[in-house]
């Protein structure tokens, strides 16, 4: 599925796996976030995309606003509403920079906690 938006210049379209990549690494460079899982931790698939950045990352459009889902694994001992808030501000700058859509929510899912 691909993001659609219009500007002044035409009509541009951005695939969910580039939205899904910036997000993945704004994630990834927030303080206390060890990893990002796949939503279907369940059954295994942690483990076939391990150096995939975008494997914890689901994004959905209603309308013209974006939503995004990280599921992640956070470092032992740190402030997880501090960390998730810093995630959320994160990924919601850099997404809208970069694909000029409004990031209408950014839910943050706490899959583990890692020593």
């Amino acid at each position: 599925m691909k993001l659609t938006t219009f500007n002044s210049f035409g009509k541009i379209s951005i695939s969910n796996k580039a939205i899904s990549k910036v997000a993945g690494y704004s994630a990834l460079d927030c303080y206390g976030v060890l990893d990002l899982v796949s939503p279907l931790f369940a059954n295994n698939s942690y483990f076939a995309k391990r150096n995939s950045p975008n494997r914890g990352i689901v994004i959905n459009k209603i309308e013209n606003d974006i939503i995004i889902h990280v599921y992640a694994i956070f470092k032992y001992g740190v402030a997880i509403s501090a960390v998730s808030e810093s995630i959320k501000k994160t990924i919601k700058y850099n997404v809208e920079c970069f694909t000029g859509m409004i990031v209408r929510e950014v839910n943050v899912h706490v899959v583990g906690v890692r020593v």
